[in-house]
This record gives C-alpha cells, sequence and structure tokens, in this order.
C-alpha cells in the first residue's frame, strides 16, 4: 500500500522452518537520512520496534540472513527532492495548484511567451537569414524551443540563481538561450563575441559563472587558450557550428554540447515528465520571483573594466510593460534587429515587441543597408553612429549627382528645414532653458508669422516630398518610426531627417536602470531632447557640488531613482553621471509643449578642466564638427591644458574631393599629404565650432579609425576616450610642447 505506514510490533521471535527464507523489496523509497533497520520473522508475522512511512523511502532491501533465526535488513540509501524553479505562467500547466488559481499575470521575463504564444500563436515571431541554417519561428514555435531548451539546461545540471555565461551575437538561438535560463531560475550572464578575451575572462570569472553557452566553434577557439587554464566551466553549449570544429585538446574533462542536443535533451524530458506522475514526484516547484535576478549585464566600460549591473525579472518587466508609451506597435509590423542584442536598450526593446505580436528580423553591420531595403522594416533602433552613416551616405549621393540635380535638391531640403523650423515654432515645440514665459501678444505675432510663411513654403515641400525625400525615405527603407539611443544625435542630422519626413526618436537610459528612464513621445517629438520620463520615473536635476535641486532650465547633474540600492544615496536617487536639465514649463508661447523634457548634454566625467579653470563639455564640440564630411572620428582633449585641441580621423576620400575641388591638388591626384589634411581639417573646424563657447586648437591627425577591435570603440560603438588618449599619449604630449 504505497503511502501507508507499515506498523510492527516489537516482541521477538523465532522461525522454526527454512522453508520460509524470503527477501523482500518495497520501492519507492525516500529516506531523510541513510539508516538500516534489523527485522526479525516469526511464523508469519514480521516484528521491529520501529513504525516506518514508506512515503520516506525510496529504495530500501529487505534481505533475510542465514541461521536458525532469520534476520531482515533494510538498507536504504537518501534520494533528496531536487528544486525545481519555473516561471510561473510559461509553466503554469506543470505547476501544482494546490487547489487555488494561478495568475495570468507576469512574474518573471520568460512569462511573456506564453501571452504572446497564446494571442500571435501563428504569426511570424523572428526571421534569422544569416545563420546556418537560416530561421523562421512563429510564436507558438519560439515558446516551445524555450521551453526545450529551458529543460534541456535542467537535465545537464543548471540549477536556479547560478551564474551562466552567454557570450554569443544577435541569433534566434541567442534569444532562445536567454530566455531558457531565466526560466530554469538561473542567472545569464551576457556579452558579444566582438569584445576582447581578456575582457570576456574578466567577466566570466567576476560573475562566478559555472558554465558557458557560446556562439559557433570559431568565437571558442579563440578563447580556449586562456579560458581553459584560468575559468572553471561545468560545460560547454555551441550555439551554432559543429562540435568537431572545436580546437583540439581544448575541452578535455568539460562536456560540450550543442543546440540541437539541448533542444532534444528537453523535449524528451518533459516528454517523460508528463507521462510519469513518479517523475514529477521527484522535485520540489518553486516559482521564480519578481525581485530575482534575471540577468547580469556588463557596462561597455568606456573607462576601466566593465561593471556588472544586477537586473531583476521586476526591472524588465517595468520596460515591457511601460515602452508602448513612446510609439505605435501593432501586430504584424516588422522589427529589424541590428545592436548587439546583451546591450540592454535593444534586449528590453526585443522583449517589449514580442509582447505586440512583431516581427523580428535579425540583421547586421555589414547587410544592414541591404536589409533596410529588402525587409522595409517598420522599426529600428540603433545609436547615433548608424543614423550620421546614413545621414553621410545621403549626403555623399546627392553631391555625386549632375550640378542640376544637386542644386534642385538641395535647394529643395534648404526650403524644408526652413519650413520644418517654422512649423516647430507654431506647433509649440522649440526647446528654451528661459523660465520666463513670453507675452500673450509676443505669442500670438510670434504664431502668426510662423504659421504664414509656413503655409507659403508647404507646398514646395509636398513637391519635395513626392519627388526627392519619397525616393531618399525608400533607399533608407524604415517605414515608420527610428529610435536612436546611447548618445545624443548631432541636431542638424535630427533636422534632416525631419524635413525628408522620417521620424527619428531619441531616447536616454542607463543599463542601471534596465535601461530606459525617457523618450520621445509621437507627438512631442522635441528635437534636441530625449523627451519625457517614462512612467513611474523620476527626474531631478542638482547642483554638482552642492546636491541642491535646482529650477528647470538650470543646467546640472541628472539623477533618477530606479536602481539597485548599492547605487542610490541615501534618499534612494541614483547620480546617472549626466549633465543636462529639465525644460520649463510654458501655457505660451513656441515652447508650451516642451515643458518637462529632459535634456542631455554630456557626461560628468567627461568634462574638461584647462589650466585656467574652466569647464568644458567636449561633446557640443565633437557634435558640431562631425556637421564636417572630412571628419569620421573625434575626441576633444585639453585637460590641464590652456587650451582644447582634438584627435581626429579623416574621411581621407572626402577630403581628397574636397582637395580637388578646391583646387589644392591636381585633378589626377590620388593622395593628400598630411600637412594638407590638418590644414583642411583646422579650416572645417573654424567653420563648423565657431558658434561654440570654445574652440580647438593643435589637432592630431591619425589614419586609423577607432573600432572596436583596436579597443578604441566599446561594442555599443561609443568611443573610448581614455582609450584614446592613452594610445596617443605621446603624441599628445608633443602637440602641447
Amino acid at each position: 500500500m504505497l503511502g501507508a505506514p507499515i506498523k510492527i510490533s516489537s516482541s521477538p521471535s523465532c522461525c522454526s522452518s527454512s522453508e520460509n527464507r524470503k527477501a523482500i523489496m518495497l520501492s519507492p523509497v525516500c529516506l531523510d537520512k541513510s539508516r538500516s533497520f534489523q527485522f526479525l520473522f516469526s511464523g508469519s508475522k514480521l516484528q521491529c520496534s520501529k513504525t516506518l512511512d514508506i512515503k520516506q523511502l525510496s529504495s530500501a532491501k529487505f534481505r533475510v540472513s542465514r541461521g536458525s533465526k532469520f534476520r531482515v535488513f533494510c538498507d536504504s540509501k537518501t534520494q533528496e527532492l531536487q528544486i525545481r524553479r519555473c516561471s510561473p505562467l510559461l509553466e503554469k500547466a506543470s505547476l501544482p495548484s494546490n487547489g487555488a488559481p494561478l495568475s495570468d499575470e507576469w512574474k518573471a521575463v520568460p512569462d511573456i511567451w506564453r501571452s504572446s504564444a497564446e494571442k500571435y500563436g501563428d504569426q511570424v515571431a523572428l526571421v534569422d537569414p544569416y545563420h546556418d541554417p537560416p530561421s523562421t519561428l512563429t510564436y507558438k514555435q519560439l515558446e516551445q524551443e524555450i521551453l526545450d531548451f529551458a529543460e534541456g539546461l535542467r537535465v545537464i545540471g543548471v540549477k536556479p540563481e547560478e551564474k551562466y555565461a552567454l557570450f554569443a551575437d544577435n541569433s534566434c538561438r541567442w534569444l532562445v538561450a536567454d530566455q531558457g535560463i531565466m526560466a530554469t531560475g538561473a542567472i545569464n550572464v551576457v556579452r558579444g563575441s566582438r569584445s576582447a578575451v581578456k575582457e570576456l575572462l574578466h567577466i566570466y570569472n567576476h560573475s562566478e559563472s559555472v558554465g558557458l553557452l557560446i556562439d559557433n566553434p570559431e568565437f571558442f577557439n579563440r578563447l580556449a587558450g586562456k579560458f581553459c587554464s584560468n575559468a572553471s566551466m561545468r560545460f560547454i553549449v555551441l550555439l551554432w557550428g559543429e562540435k568537431s570544429r572545436l580546437a583540439n585538446n581544448e575541452t578535455l574533462g568539460v562536456p560540450v554540447f550543442s543546440y540541437k542536443e539541448m533542444v532534444k535533451l528537453g523535449r524528451e524530458n518533459r516528454a517523460a515528465l508528463i507521462d510519469s506522475l513518479d517523475a514529477r514526484k521527484g522535485y520540489r516547484y518553486e516559482v521564480i520571483g519578481s525581485d530575482d535576478i534575471a540577468t547580469l549585464v556588463y557596462t561597455s566600460g568606456t573607462t576601466g573594466n566593465p561593471k556588472g549591473v544586477m537586473l531583476s525579472h521586476k526591472n524588465l518587466l517595468h520596460q515591457i510593460e511601460n515602452l508602448g508609451v513612446l510609439g505605435p506597435a501593432k501586430a504584424g509590423d516588422r522589427f529589424l534587429s541590428m545592436l548587439p542584442t546583451w546591450h540592454t536598450y535593444e534586449r528590453a526593446c526585443e522583449y517589449f515587441i514580442f509582447t505586440r505580436g512583431i516581427e523580428q528580423v535579425y540583421t547586421t553591420v555589414r547587410t544592414l543597408k541591404d536589409d533596410l531595403r529588402n525587409y522595409k522594416p517598420d522599426y529600428m533602433i540603433s545609436v547615433p553612429l548608424v543614423y550620421e552613416t546614413l545621414y553621410s551616405g545621403i549626403q555623399k549621393q546627392i553631391s555625386s549627382s549632375p550640378n542640376a540635380i544637386k542644386l534642385i535638391v538641395f535647394s529643395f531640403i534648404r526650403i524644408s528645414l526652413a519650413y520644418t523650423e517654422l512649423k516647430r515654432i507654431y506647433e509649440g515645440l522649440c526647446l528654451t532653458r528661459n523660465p520666463e514665459e513670453p507675452s500673450h501678444i509676443v505669442f500670438m505675432f510670434d504664431y502668426l508669422w510662423s504659421k504664414t510663411i509656413a503655409t507659403i513654403l508647404w507646398p514646395l515641400h509636398v513637391l519635395a516630398t513626392k519627388f526627392v525625400y519619397k525616393k531618399i525615405r525608400s533607399a533608407i527603407g524604415i517605414q515608420k518610426t527610428a529610435k536612436s539611443g546611447g548618445g545624443s544625435l548631432a541636431t542638424h542630422i535630427e533636422k534632416f531627417y525631419e524635413a525628408i519626413g522620417l521620424e527619428v526618436q531619441n531616447g536616454y537610459g542607463l543599463t542601471e536602470t534596465s535601461p530606459c528612464i525617457a523618450g520621445r513621445r509621437p507627438y512631442y517629438n522635441v528635437l534636441g531632447s530625449v523627451g519625457h520620463p517614462i512612467p513611474l520615473t523620476e527626474f531631478k536635476v542638482v547642483d554638482s557640488e552642492t546636491g541642491e535641486i535646482l529650477p528647470p532650465g538650470s543646467k546640472g547633474i541628472i539623477k533618477n531613482p530606479l536602481a539597485t540600492r548599492q547605487a542610490l544615496d541615501e534618499d534612494g536617487w541614483l547620480n546617472t553621471g549626466d549633465i543636462g536639465w529639465i525644460a520649463p514649463h510654458h501655457s505660451v508661447g513656441r515652447s508650451r509643449r516642451c515643458g518637462g523634457v529632459i535634456v542631455f548634454e554630456g557626461r560628468a566625467k567627461d568634462t574638461i578642466v584647462l589650466s585656467s579653470g574652466e569647464n568644458v563639455e567636449p561633446l557640443e564640440i565633437e557634435e558640431a564638427a562631425l556637421r564636417s564630411t572630412l571628419i569620421q572620428q573625434i575626441v576633444v582633449i585639453g585637460q590641464d591644458q590652456r587650451r582644447l585641441g582634438a584627435v581626429i580621423v579623416p574621411n581621407k576620400d572626402e577630403a581628397l574631393l574636397a582637395a580637388k575641388e578646391a583646387s589644392v591638388v591636381d585633378a589626377d591626384a590620388v593622395d593628400l599629404s598630411k600637412e594638407q589634411i590638418s590644414s583642411m581639417l583646422h579650416e572645417e573646424l573654424r567653420k563648423w565650432t565657431y558658434e561654440c563657447s570654445f574652440q580647438i586648437g593643435p589637432i592630431l591627425v591619425v589614419d586609423e579609425p577607432f573600432t572596436i577591435e583596436s579597443g578604441l570603440l566599446t561594442p555599443t560603438m561609443k568611443i573610448r576616450r581614455d582609450q584614446v588618449v592613452a594610445q596617443y599619449k605621446e603624441e599628445i604630449a608633443n602637440l602641447y610642447k
């Protein structure tokens, strides 16, 4: 009788016949501690001084000893219940309800897949065209793949709250692995393949990871030498490629699983659990809590080693539930993913779009332009550098057109720039730091004047839209909205996109805030700002020295209270390290719809202090300088010097073309000297930065662009200022002699 206690009397007795010798086995068993019991047979009575509950036994064997007395021994082994932590809604069917209905509320990030599978089942969730094999998954298929992969992880020993490194780039399998790890209650530690081996090893060991999920054999072979001798790995999971391509002798003693093996293991084990009640009884079920850590994300590290940020399920769910305020997103729309998937901005936005039934297409930097044209995405999220590159390509294409066409196109653009500037005035979308409101008379005059001139220019703008901008937007490919984050987008580029009718919305956030904390709304797309705070987020701007709260329009350090306890001050506010201001509220005037938007002006740690004691924010100067087509990259320098300088990577092709047009060199010249390039760059800096508060003096021209591989760009394409200064330390010193 399974589950019934065996009660045995304690009176001893003997058995007189040897024919009754027998061995008895009872199963199933489970004891809290390993024990041995001695039993005596007397006739047909089994007597013992103990009372046992079979529910506690898992593997007890009863045997009869030889001799006149039959002594039966019970030897048992301990079998502990395994903890099985589950995403409560995703694995709702597997969890015991105990008579109470389970909630449909999201408690953990993987819960979103159950909701999406129910709503959008057979719609395409993602397209991954550049891996072997190319993949297309519906929402139902994606949910099943995540469930199978998560179960496969449990089979190979993944445990809740342990850390597992996920070092891989954008792909459908990255998403499955990311969500599979989370669904087990474990914590993933994410990074891409373009990071330096030293940096990846630091992240792996610093996070105390115990297993590695890796993109492909070639990537692992690059890491193997350092990792196998300096890191402890319980297992390796290969997301793409064949295990046979792994370097020989590098994985000795460490089991390696392919992605397909993981999914197969998980599928088989899930089927076994569904079919067997006894198999399920070997587990103690727990649900993942909203406050449990979901992932560790290491910051890009523009200075020093990357620093780990712990993000909970609640942190990420806040983004998923609130990013909808930044723009409409409906089922069937298409999203192009090109930022590193582990980047928190891209990651949170992807989780969000998957709750709206949107189709996601993976692309790469190399294939971006073609994919924009081929897939015609409704949305794309990227960093300013990508939009700057697209802008430069358009300008170059226009400049290379016949003179008549070039004149017409640039004339149309100037007219549209004027029209959109006037439109912002009468719509009340012009930024100002001035807390004083204009008088009603001034407001009415301003409104009528701007509205009248804009009305005059409107037909020409419509004409340009039909015959010029429509073709430009078709070449770009983005149908609805482009989102920009990770830095400020230069104002002249924003104005250009606005003029041709492409909506670019800037946002702001930090990895520590998971990440988005402000963004432009569709109807409040205030150029020059990062928009209003998203729901449940507060901002204040304080004096960098006293900490005193500053009034709207005053520049100081931006703070917000959404971060981990370790980063908060005693009042619960996080010092972001960013310099900016909050636009004042006006009831009338050209800024009446701008109140409360956040304006970002740079990083406090980037501030340059000249020997005169003056503080300089380099971002403004760099943005102005980048308006020149001759400047590809620039870092303003000058800490503790009398004047500012700059390290510049020139656009050599544009510089050569400009030199020929200005007759600086012959028409058949193929190169410029450094002196010629320096002279032209000085002229460009004077032209484009004359309105800035500080001017650039000496410049250092370098031939090699700043790249991720050289360590001068972060994986999210931000310039590592300290690394640039360190690499060119001697040249910079000579510059100031």
